[in-house]
C-alpha cells in the first residue's frame, strides 16, 4: 500500500509530461502499486489499484471464516496455459473416471490467490526469462471455506480438475460470483447438516 512518505510530490514542465499522469498527492496515498514503480517515476492511474490482491496480502487477512489452499495443475491446459492470475474467479471442471466431466456446485465460482512454479515463485512476482518466457505455474492457490477445501483435497487425489476463468479485472462481477457461490454453500452446508 502507498503511503505518504513513499511518495514525493515535484514541479515539472507540462512538455512530454504523460498523459493522465496523477498530480494529486490525494489520489494515490493509500492505493496499492499494480506493478514495479522506480524512483522519479511519474505514477498513472494503470500503475494503481484499489485491491491488495498479493498472496502475503490476502494470507494477511484470513480471518478463519476462508482458507487458503493450493491444488496442482495437472496439464498445461488445466492451468489456463499459465494465464491465471491473482484475483481472477474461476469455476473448477472436476474429470473423473466414474462420473465424467462436471462442476461441482460447490466449486462454481472461487477466487485464485496466486499460482506458483515448482520453485515456489508466485505469479505476481515471476521474472521474464531472457528468451522473453517465463517459468510456468505448477500450483494453484485458491480462497474456499473448508468445506471447498475437503472436496478439493478428494478431487486433487482421485480426479484430474480444470480451471476456467470466469470473470478478471471487475470486482462487482466477482463479488456477485462469490455471493451465488456463497448461497450455493450456505444450501449445501444446511443439507449435510439437516
Amino acid at each position: 500500500q502507498i503511503t505518504d512518505e513513499d511518495i514525493q510530490t515535484v514541479t515539472v514542465g507540462g512538455y512530454g509530461l504523460p498523459a493522465g499522469v496523477i498530480k494529486d498527492k490525494a489520489a494515490v496515498i493509500g492505493k496499492y502499486a499494480a506493478c514495479d514503480m522506480v524512483s522519479e517515476d511519474f505514477i498513472l492511474p494503470s500503475k494503481l489499484t484499489d485491491n491488495a490482491d498479493s498472496a502475503d496480502d490476502v494470507f494477511m487477512n484470513l480471518d478463519g471464516s476462508q482458507v487458503a489452499m493450493s491444488i496442482t495443475i495437472q496439464s498445461f491446459a488445466g492451468g489456463l496455459s499459465g494465464k491465471l492470475a491473482n484475483g481472477d474467479i474461476v469455476q473448477l471442471i472436476v474429470n473423473t473416471d466414474e462420473d465424467g466431466c462436471f462442476i461441482p456446485d460447490e466449486l462454481q465460482y472461487v477466487r485464485v490467490i496466486t499460482s506458483t512454479t515448482a520453485k515456489g515463485i508466485d505469479k505476481d512476482e515471476l521474472i521474464r526469462n531472457e528468451d522473453g518466457s517465463y517459468e510456468l505455474p505448477t500450483t494453484l492457490t485458491l480462497l474456499v471455506d473448508t468445506y471447498q477445501a475437503k472436496l478439493l483435497a478428494e478431487y486433487e487425489n482421485n480426479s484430474k480438475i480444470h480451471a476456467v476463468l470466469v470473470s478478471r479485472g471487475n470486482e462487482k462481477l466477482a463479488n456477485e460470483f462469490l455471493e451465488k457461490q456463497n448461497k450455493i454453500l450456505d444450501e449445501v452446508e444446511v443439507s449435510d447438516n439437516g
